[in-house]
């Protein structure tokens, strides 16, 4: 059950209740720039006039991902830097955002490599802020629904504290992003730091990894191929899934916007992952059938974001229907299996 109201963050119960202006950005950092979401977000800030500077140490990033961006604009405007965020970073000149992206996000990334996601959760979040201090800039965390676990409130508000197994196998990301949101919450209150955290629920678009072990691009890399699609459980677990151009919409609103967060980013329409995979077996046209496997230890039953506050102070919602997002991200794959 859901903790009580009167137990809300201050930040929370002080939220008003009309849509805040927003602000722009001269100059941005985006760790993770070359991830799935960080590329995503250097191509809309550089479309709104902001000059990026992308940091990654394309871990489990790519330098494809921002190749046609370095290709359309100049270095004045956009520039990458390969480097570890774990490590001292320095970005010379101005900077009034820094948007903390850099992180294993996928189940494949965290159970291979643990002690990364962990360092980039605690060092690397230090290092962000730290950047953010020195330059007098906004800072937003990307933290993510995870921190949730397996919830018993559904759907999930900011208030709810979670439901979390620190020592699963999903622990090292749900408590990586914990302790991130605690650190940033601690320089908002000892350092004066312009702070803001976005909790991210599930996302899908192009640029995502065929082999990175989340549902969509599993289905549909499997249903190109004509392969079983691999539905864990018995597919009744469910998820919102949130297309990346209107995640990447609510994000730069509430990084604009001047609000602490928390802050849920996502879609409230619920879906059964059996439910994702036949339309995936539709939207490609595919004669796979679904096979149902063992469903992973730790594997949330039900997750949907209430997304009440997005909507009040960020007057965001999202726009992308399903169908129409999964047809752009179908057409992604099957292009990089024609150029394989």
């Amino acid at each position: 059950m859901t903790q009580p109201s009167s137990q809300l963050n201050s930040q929370l119960s002080a939220t008003p209740s009309t849509v805040l202006p927003q602000r722009g950005f001269r100059r941005a950092v985006v760790t993770g720039g070359a991830g799935f979401l960080g590329s995503h977000l250097c191509e809309e800030l550089l479309a709104r006039g902001t000059q990026v500077v992308c940091l990654d140490s394309f871990l489990t990033g790519g330098p494809g991902n921002v190749a046609h961006l370095a290709e359309r604009y100049p270095s004045s405007q956009f520039r990458v830097v390969r480097c570890d965020i774990t490590d001292f970073v320095h970005v010379p000149g101005d900077v009034d955002l820094v948007l903390h992206f850099a992180s294993p996000a996928s189940p494949i990334d965290y159970l291979q490599l643990p002690i990364e996601t962990l360092k980039v959760g605690a060092i690397g979040t230090l290092h962000a802020l730290g950047l953010a201090k020195e330059k007098g800039a906004r800072f937003l965390l990307a933290s993510t629904s995870e921190v949730y676990g397996d919830p018993q409130v559904h759907p999930q508000p900011e208030d709810y504290w979670g439901h979390v197994n620190p020592v699963g196998p999903r622990g090292v990301y749900d408590e990586a992003k914990r302790y991130g949101e605690a650190m940033t919450t601690a320089y908002r209150t000892t350092h004066d730091v312009d702070t803001a955290i976005v909790r991210i629920f599930n996302t899908y678009g192009p640029r995502m990894r065929p082999h990175d072990g989340r549902a969509i691009p599993t289905f549909i890399r499997q249903a190109l191929a004509g392969e079983p699609i691999t539905v864990a459980g018995d597919g009744l677990q469910t998820r919102s899934v949130c297309y990346v151009d209107d995640l990447v919409r609510g994000i730069l609103a509430l990084a604009g916007s001047g609000h602490p967060g928390p802050v849920n980013v996502g879609n409230p329409h619920e879906m059964t992952v059996k439910q994702i995979a036949e339309d995936v077996v539709a939207a490609t046209g595919s004669r796979s059938r679904v096979e149902f496997v063992e469903r992973p230890v730790d594997d949330p039953q039900v997750r949907r974001p209430d997304t009440t506050l997005a909507r009040t102070v960020l007057g965001w919602e999202p726009r992308v229907p399903w169908q129409q997002g999964l047809a752009s991200t179908v057409d992604f794959f099957a292009g990089l299996r024609q150029a394989a």
